[in-house]
């Protein structure tokens, strides 16, 4: 039997077109499959990494209030020249070291009525968290500001509701629980100098038999209101402390009233957020004449007309 001869060159040949398209399968299958990997993995680390915040830098503080503004809430006095007032509506520019993420100024004006003073800060807030985005951490900067504060609570102004021992019989003042009780003036129920109930009401405690009555007193004057309050400061009133709406992002008002050895001063305080910045508004008016209390209502007016201009100005 004749052998069929043995050409290598065709077997090499049909070898190599085998492993060619071995090769060519394995090779596009893994770089579909790489691609598809390099694309997820971008996807998702896109995903990890939280929104930046809105500004990456602030503004020049002293130059921001407009010259109007300043004059509301800094009034001349007396008979400065004009050099004179030029140079305190400039301010003075807080020292920090990095003016991308703090910067502040402050203002002073003495007047025959008192010192005012106004300060501004601002504070860039920037979050190191790639899950945690900048405006996420200025709120939260934010809200501890706002709990310090102690507002009223949930943030409003709402009366305190009266309570059964602070009222008359008949469900009105103590005065009134009073005359319509005897039929008389108040003059005999007055308490006496010990602070016990005198006149009629003493002798009106025992009912026939002896016994005592289980009526209830009426409740002593009220002590006078303390120098370091005034009416317009307790919850309920529209100047109280309260949350400001409608105002940037989130922004609440403080007032305080200080009486102390070394003056009569009111503080009022605006602090809101705009994206990842955090803006403080400080405003003061010491009284020179300490029996006159300085206006909450015009202190507060001013300092909100400032923080709504600054944050238009930011939004610009």
């Amino acid at each position: 039997m004749q052998r069929r001869s043995f050409v290598p060159g065709t077997a090499l040949a049909t070898v190599a077109a085998l492993a060619a398209t071995l090769t060519a399968c394995t090779g596009g299958s893994g770089s579909g499959s790489g691609s598809a990997d390099t694309k997820g993995g971008g996807a998702a680390a896109t995903s990890a990494s939280a929104e930046p915040g809105k500004y990456k830098t602030l503004p020049e503080p002293c130059g921001l209030p407009s010259k109007g503004i300043l004059r509301r809430l800094l009034p001349p006095g007396g008979t400065e020249s004009p050099q004179d007032a030029d140079k305190v509506y400039a301010g003075t520019a807080d020292i920090t070291y990095d003016t991308d993420r703090r910067v502040g100024c402050r203002w002073k004006r003495e007047a025959p009525d008192g010192t005012r003073h106004l300060t501004l800060d601002f504070e860039r807030v920037v979050s190191y968290d790639p899950a945690v985005s900048d405006d996420d951490k200025a709120q939260n900067v934010y809200g501890k500001k706002e709990l310090a504060a102690q507002l009223p609570s949930g943030g409003t102004s709402t009366a305190p509701t009266p309570t059964p021992s602070s009222s008359g019989k008949d469900g009105k003042d103590g005065k009134d629980g009073k005359d319509d009780r005897n039929g008389q003036g108040a003059q005999n129920d007055a308490p006496g100098q010990d602070g016990k109930p005198g006149g009629d009401q003493e002798a009106g405690k025992t009912a026939a038999g002896g016994k005592a009555s289980t009526a209830p007193s009426s409740p002593p004057p009220s002590p006078p209101a303390s120098p370091s309050r005034n009416p317009s400061d307790a919850p309920g009133s529209d100047i109280a402390p309260r949350v400001l709406d409608g105002l940037a992002d989130a922004a609440f008002l403080n007032d305080k009233l200080i009486t102390a050895d070394s003056g009569v001063h009111r503080d009022v305080t605006i602090v809101f957020r705009s994206s990842n910045v955090i803006v403080t508004i400080a405003y003061d008016q010491w009284s020179a004449d300490k029996t006159t209390l300085p206006d909450s209502r015009d202190l507060q007016e001013k300092a909100q007309a400032l923080a709504q201009e600054l944050a238009d100005r930011f939004n610009e």
